[in-house]
C-alpha cells in the first residue's frame, strides 16, 4: 500500500488530522491498533472546556481551550450540548483561590460571572447548602465518539482510508527517511506494509513507544484518570469545584447520565488499566461535598483513560504537567518525514490537527490552507447512533412492529444495528459486538449489557454477520469490557445485578471458561 501520509492512531487527533489533510487534497491512511477512540479520546468525561479550569495552573492551555471551545460550538454543534458551567466553592475551600479566580479568568479572556449562592442553587437545586461562592462560565459537553466518527467519515468521503485492528510493528529506515512501515492485522495475523511520504505519530499515550520504533525519543508520563457514571442525570450544567485542579472536582452531564471525575494516578503502562475501589470512594466523597445526593445515587459504571503527558519538571505531581500539546518534528533524531503530536485536550484536538497538518503539508509541498477552522463538520450516519434518545425517537416514529428492540434500557431496535453494521463494514473491519457498542447506546444502560449483549449476538447470527462459534467469543469480549467498569462498584443494587449477569452468562454460555481470544496484553 502507498499513501502520502500515514497517521498512526485513531483517536480524536488522528481522525481530525485525517479530515484536515483530506480537505487539503492530501491522501492519507489512518491505522488504529484497536478501534476509534480506544485510548484517552474515549476515556474522558466529555467536557468541552471554557478554559476556566486551567487559569491558575496553565494559562496558555486555558486560552487554547477558550478559543477552540468557541470554534467547536460553531462548527460541530451536533456533537455538543451547550450546557454552560458553574464553578462552586463550599465551606473549607481555599479563600485565596476563590478571591483570585475572577481575576485569573479575566487575564485569560474567559467570561466569568459571579452568582449569589442562593441563585446558584436555584439554577442547580442539587447543590449543597454549604456553597459559599459560585461563578458561571461557558463550559459545555461534547460527545467524543460522535466527534471522532464524524471526522473519520468526512475524511473517508474525501478519499482517506481507515484500517482498524492494525498495529505498527516496525519502521524500515533509509538514511533520514522512513521508507516502509510494517504492520500486523491483530485479528488475522496478516502482515501489512505501507509506503508513506510522511508519517504522523498520533498514538496518544503510546506516542513514546511508537517514536522508539522509529529511533526517536519522547519521555512520556502515564497518568490514569478514573470516572464514574450515574444512572440518571444529576445536574443540567457542568459543575466544577472552585479550587486548584485536583481529583474528583468535575461533574459533567452526558445525555441521560452524569459523569464524575477524575483522578490522577501514575501508572507504569497505558495498556492494562482499571478503575480502583479507592478511586471510586474518593470521587464519590469529594463530589458529594458539592452535590450531596451523589453519596446515595446509583452508579452503573466506572471507567478510566490515560492522559498522554510529556514528562513534567515536577516529578511528584502529574497535574503540574502542561495540558497543552507537544508537536515534535524529530529532526534531532535525523528524521525528515516523521512527526509526533501528543498531549493536549479533547477541546483542542482541531488546533492540534491543524498545526500538525501545516508541518506535513510544508514537507509535501502542498500550499492548500487549513479549512477546519471555517468549514462545519458534517454529521454522518456513522456517528448518529451514539446520541442518547435518538434511536427510540426514530423507532417510535416509524411504528414498525417487526423492528424488534434489542436493547430495552436504551431502546435500540434491530434497524439501528443494521445501520451500524453496514457502517462498520465500510470501515474495513469486522462488526464485532464491541464495535457496535462503541457506535451506539447498546450496553450503556443500567443493565450494562446483561440482556442486550445476547440479543444482539443472536441477531447477528440471524443476519449472518456471525458464524459458527464466533458468538461466544464476541460475548466474552464485550462483557469483559463492561465487567471492568462494574467491578469497583459492587455494592447494593449493582452487586445484585452482577449476580444475575454471572448466572446468565456463565451458567448459560460458559463465559467463565478459558478463552482463546487474545487479551490486551497479548495484543
Amino acid at each position: 500500500m502507498k499513501t502520502q501520509v500515514l497517521i498512526i492512531g485513531g483517536g480524536v487527533t488522528g481522525t481530525g488530522l485525517a479530515r484536515d489533510l483530506a480537505m487539503r487534497g492530501v491522501h492519507c491512511i489512518v491505522v488504529e491498533k484497536r478501534d476509534i477512540n480506544a485510548g484517552a479520546s474515549g476515556g474522558n468525561h466529555g467536557l468541552l472546556h471554557s478554559g476556566a479550569r486551567y487559569v491558575g495552573s496553565d494559562p496558555e492551555a486555558a486560552v487554547e481551550c477558550r478559543e477552540e471551545g468557541r470554534l467547536l460550538k460553531q462548527l460541530a454543534p451536533h456533537c455538543i450540548e451547550n450546557t454552560g458551567g458553574l464553578f462552586i466553592a463550599v465551606k473549607g475551600d481555599d479563600p485565596r483561590y476563590i478571591a483570585d479566580f475572577p481575576g485569573m479568568c479575566e487575564r485569560c479572556g474567559i467570561p466569568c460571572r459571579r452568582l449569589d449562592p442562593v441563585e446558584a442553587r436555584e439554577l442547580e437545586p442539587e447543590l449543597s447548602e454549604n456553597v459559599i461562592a459560585a461563578y458561571q462560565v461557558e463550559d459545555a459537553t461534547v460527545d467524543p465518539f460522535k466527534l471522532s466518527l464524524d471526522n473519520m467519515a468526512h475524511a473517508q468521503r474525501l478519499g482517506a482510508v481507515l484500517l482498524r485492528d492494525t498495529r505498527v510493528t516496525a519502521f524500515e529506515r533509509q538514511g533520514s527517511r522512513i521508507r516502509t512501515v510494517r504492520l500486523i492485522d491483530t485479528r488475522t495475523g496478516r502482515a501489512i506494509s505501507i509506503e508513506a511520504d510522511q508519517i504522523v505519530n498520533a498514538s496518544g499515550a503510546w506516542a513514546g513507544n511508537v517514536a522508539a520504533l522509529a529511533g526517536a525519543t519522547i519521555k512520556m508520563v502515564y497518568s490514569k484518570g478514573s470516572m464514574l457514571v450515574t444512572q440518571n442525570r444529576v445536574t443540567g450544567r457542568v459543575i466544577n469545584r472552585l479550587r486548584q485542579a485536583s481529583d474528583a472536582d468535575i461533574i459533567v452531564p452526558g445525555g441521560t447520565v452524569s459523569i464524575l471525575g477524575t483522578t490522577s494516578v501514575r501508572v507504569e503502562s497505558p495498556d492494562v488499566i482499571y478503575p480502583e475501589i479507592d478511586e471510586v470512594d474518593r470521587i464519590i466523597d469529594d463530589s458529594a461535598a458539592v452535590v450531596p445526593s451523589l453519596a446515595t445515587t446509583r452508579y452503573i459504571r466506572a471507567y478510566c483513560g490515560v492522559r498522554p503527558l510529556v514528562r513534567p519538571e515536577c516529578e511528584a505531581d502529574d497535574r503540574c504537567a502542561s495540558r497543552g500539546f507537544t508537536l515534535r518534528k524529530h529532526e534531532n533524531a535525523g528524521l525528515e518525514n516523521f512527526v509526533s503530536i501528543t498531549g493536549g485536550k479533547l477541546t483542542t484536538y482541531r488546533l492540534m490537527a491543524e498545526k500538525t497538518a501545516d508541518i506535513v503539508c510544508r514537507r509535501l509541498g502542498v500550499s492548500e490552507p487549513c479549512r477546519t477552522r471555517t468549514d462545519p463538520l458534517p454529521s454522518s450516519v456513522d456517528a448518529k447512533w451514539t446520541e442518547p434518545g435518538l434511536a427510540p425517537s426514530l423507532w417510535m416514529k416509524k411504528g414498525n412492529p417487526n423492528d424488534i428492540l434489542l436493547c430495552d434500557c436504551e431502546m435500540v431496535p434491530q434497524s439501528t444495528v443494521d445501520s451500524i453494521v453496514d457502517s462498520i463494514q465500510k470501515q474495513n473491519g469486522p462488526a464485532a459486538l464491541t464495535a457496535i457498542g462503541l457506535r451506539s447506546r447498546i450496553g450503556k444502560g443500567p443493565c450494562q449489557g446483561t440482556f442486550c449483549s445476547q440479543r444482539v449476538a443472536a441477531y447477528l447470527y440471524d443476519r449472518r454477520t456471525l458464524n459458527a462459534g464466533q458468538g461466544i467469543g464476541e460475548l466474552r469480549g464485550f462483557l469483559r469490557e463492561r465487567w471492568r467498569g462494574q467491578r469497583p462498584l459492587l455494592w447494593d443494587t449493582s452487586l445484585i445485578q452482577s449476580e444475575l449477569q454471572e448466572a446468565m452468562h456463565c451458567g448459560l454460555f460458559g463465559l467463565d471458561l478459558p478463552s482463546s481470544l487474545p487479551t490486551e496484553k497479548d495484543r
